[in-house]
């Protein structure tokens, strides 16, 4: 299995040669559940699901690509499922939590590896189905750990525009006023910003997974860790 900064860098790769290409229950009622594939068991001529370059019973690909998406601490327990361009979604391995994780496609802009609680898949569907304003009642979260494209910064229906490059991040689908918060609007690749600022989907924006960094454990020494030049 592909660790994730190889992954990252894979997917990295494959966007410099992009062009313009084009409650739980509440959130999988839309799915439609096909054979649960975990495992790769016969050969095909189909090598996203093992075929003839994979005959060793390895994990689909699809799945493992979602995984890398979120914290292994909700992705190991979550459904994994691909998403058709109008957000109807098919089952490739069923979870235990709330979360669905999606593989994504590494050659269109703006379908990337994410993985969705149910507001965030509730805002995420919205959103795709070009509703005037998202209908989550609650702040919803979505991570893509792997990174992403997208058209735009300040147009959610944008469809033309060339890609935008955003590194791993994570997301709280809520509307956030960036002048009232003090928050930036403009894509970074270190930080937070409103995206999609004073539009209806606007939303907190985090750059980093937030499992990065040194923990403190009480009983540590506290240390403040940041320097100074001297003069």
């Amino acid at each position: 299995m592909k660790t994730r900064r190889e992954f990252l860098a894979t997917t990295i790769a494959a966007a410099a040669l992009l062009t313009n290409s084009s409650g739980q229950a509440e959130a999988l009622s839309g799915l439609s559940t096909v054979d649960e594939i975990g495992r790769n068991d016969t050969v095909s001529n189909d090598p996203v699901s093992g075929g003839q370059y994979g005959t060793d019973k390895g994990e689909d690909p699809r799945i493992t690509r979602a995984r890398l998406a979120g914290p292994e601490q909700v992705t190991k327990d979550a459904t994994v499922a691909e998403m058709a361009a109008d957000g109807s979604l098919t089952v490739l391995a069923k979870g235990t939590n709330e979360w669905v994780c999606t593989p994504g496609n590494e050659n269109k802009i703006g379908v990337p590896p994410m993985c969705m609680n149910p507001m965030g898949m509730r805002w995420m569907m919205d959103a795709i189905q070009g509703k005037p304003k998202p209908t989550n009642t609650a702040p919803g979260m979505i991570y893509m750990l792997c990174g992403a494209t997208q058209r735009s910064n300040t147009n959610p229906a944008d469809k033309t525009s060339p890609a935008i490059p955003i590194g791993p991040h994570w997301m709280i689908t809520w509307p956030f006023d960036a002048a009232a918060n003090g928050l930036p609007t403009t894509v970074r690749d270190k930080g937070a910003w409103v995206m999609f600022a004073g539009t209806p989907y606007e939303y907190l924006h985090v750059c980093g997974s937030p499992w990065e960094g040194n923990e403190y454990r009480e009983g540590d020494k506290a240390v403040w860790t940041m320097s100074y030049p001297r003069h």
